[in-house]
């Protein structure tokens, strides 16, 4: 069902296509590809290190294979060594060297281990301000979740300040250009919306957003909206009980996922003014590493109080909307109405039929509301109310801003970057909320069928 699925998502994406003769399909396959391969060696790969555990790897070694990548580097860089046979003889050594140490794995359970660990230091603010109420088991949302989200902004405040997330998303951008052949703006700011909200990453090419052609404008678009922030995504492993892994599986999936839609449903026609590569350049706005802290703690606190008003507001509104409909018509909810909806799409992603409706209305709440509703209902299900596969899933599907208040938050956003293109956004605002669901809808596609082998 799973591969049926994919099959359906990217039709529906060429039947949306704006000129479907345009379709570069080299870009089409690969984004598939590179979903595939990554999903693989992070969510089977204690498997693919066993299969191959018949190369006489000793413990250790794995990660100075891993380290001979930087061999050509080094060569380019001291002297003038130019030889592509060696750079593939290396490229296969690296790639083996991952795989048989599990090292992509390891690396993610260490992610795993640092999340939890920053959910706890930012339980010792939040504790010091708000006394017991910050405490977990007290289900105090506004000061057990909320807390998290600021602490996690000072941190990537920081990490931009020291120039960490500049060298990650260059390297990302070099990598996801090289095999898509896309241009080098879309490249930097699909790479930045791995860890970036939808209207920071596309400061990253500030320069070149006015220029950019239709084809590039939803590429950025899809991309904010199939991906969610890092300071945020702590918050969902506390509130939702999901496994950080998986989200970071499913960002990281989803960027060639995002090209991919983007590209089906609006195909390049123009001749992009940054073709090739680009340089990534991350403005600082801070002094140094304390103002930076300050100013990312300040941004986290406006996030988190945006978020909090959000939620009182529209799950209020949901319980209006379900009192007025149980009125009329009884029994009926919301949440009835958008699982009928969203319950095929659920079952074309391969979760268990008994389980397609909850996940459907989750799916239509995330569309309809925000990934916050739906994350915090994902969260308030008892455990045996579905399935672990299907929890699973559901995981992969939510993680992305797709959603209608998203347009107007990119209108707003970018629009204000570029005021002469806000119709040009205003036209796309659709088109790239439903290429970025299709996007995370294929990452769970992949998620359910590997998560079933």
């Amino acid at each position: 069902m799973g591969f049926l699925g994919i099959l359906v998502f990217l039709l529906i994406g060429f039947l949306l296509s704006s000129n479907r003769k345009a379709i570069h399909w080299r870009t089409i396959v690969w984004g598939v590809v590179l979903q595939w391969l990554f999903a693989f060696v992070v969510l089977k790969g204690a498997w693919i290190q066993q299969s191959m555990s018949f190369l006489p790897f000793p413990q250790g070694t794995a990660w100075f294979v891993a380290g001979a990548m930087f061999v050509p580097m080094l060569l380019r860089r001291f002297t003038r060594f130019q030889h592509a046979a060696l750079d593939l003889v290396i490229l296969c050594v690296v790639c083996t060297g991952l795989l048989r140490g599990n090292l992509v794995g390891a690396a993610f359970d260490q992610m795993r281990l640092i999340v939890q660990g920053l959910m706890q230091y930012a339980a010792k603010g939040s504790s010091f301000v708000f006394g017991n109420l910050a405490d977990p088991a007290s289900g105090y949302f506004a000061f057990s979740v909320l807390p998290v989200i600021i602490f996690v902004a000072s941190i990537f405040a920081v990490l931009y300040h020291a120039g960490v997330m500049e060298k990650i998303v260059e390297t990302t951008a070099r990598g996801i250009g090289k095999f898509l052949k896309v241009s080098g703006a879309e490249s930097v700011s699909v790479a930045a919306s791995i860890l970036m909200g939808q209207t920071e990453a596309p400061l990253t090419i500030r320069p070149f957003l006015s220029a950019l052609t239709q084809s590039e404008l939803m590429v950025i678009m899809t991309a904010g909206m199939a991906h969610v922030s890092g300071s945020i995504m702590v918050a969902y492993v506390q509130m939702a009980h999901v496994d950080i892994v998986h989200l970071l599986t499913a960002v990281i999936m989803t960027a060639p996922g995002a090209i991919v839609m983007a590209k089906l449903i609006v195909p390049e026609t123009d001749s992009p003014k940054t073709a090739g590569s680009l340089r990534v350049k991350v403005e600082s706005q801070d002094a140094n590493f304390l103002d930076a802290a300050a100013r990312g703690a300040f941004e986290g606190g406006q996030l988190a109080f945006n978020v909090g008003v959000m939620l009182v507001a529209f799950i209020g509104l949901v319980a209006l909307l379900n009192g007025v409909l149980n009125s009329v018509f009884s029994g009926l909810s919301l949440e009835r109405i958008l699982g009928a909806l969203f319950k095929p799409f659920a079952i074309l992603m391969g979760v268990n039929t008994a389980d397609a409706g909850i996940i459907g209305s989750l799916l239509g709440k995330r569309m309809v509301l925000n990934e916050f509703v739906a994350f915090g209902d994902l969260g308030r299900l008892p455990a045996d109310a579905i399935s672990q596969h299907s929890r699973t899933i559901a995981t992969f599907a939510l993680c992305g801003f797709a959603n209608f208040s998203s347009i107007a938050v990119q209108l707003g956003g970018i629009g204000a970057l570029i005021p002469e293109r806000r119709g040009d956004l205003a036209r796309l605002g659709i088109r790239a909320m439903v290429a970025g669901t299709l996007a995370n809808f294929l990452s769970a596609c992949i998620a359910g069928i590997l998560d079933a082998l």
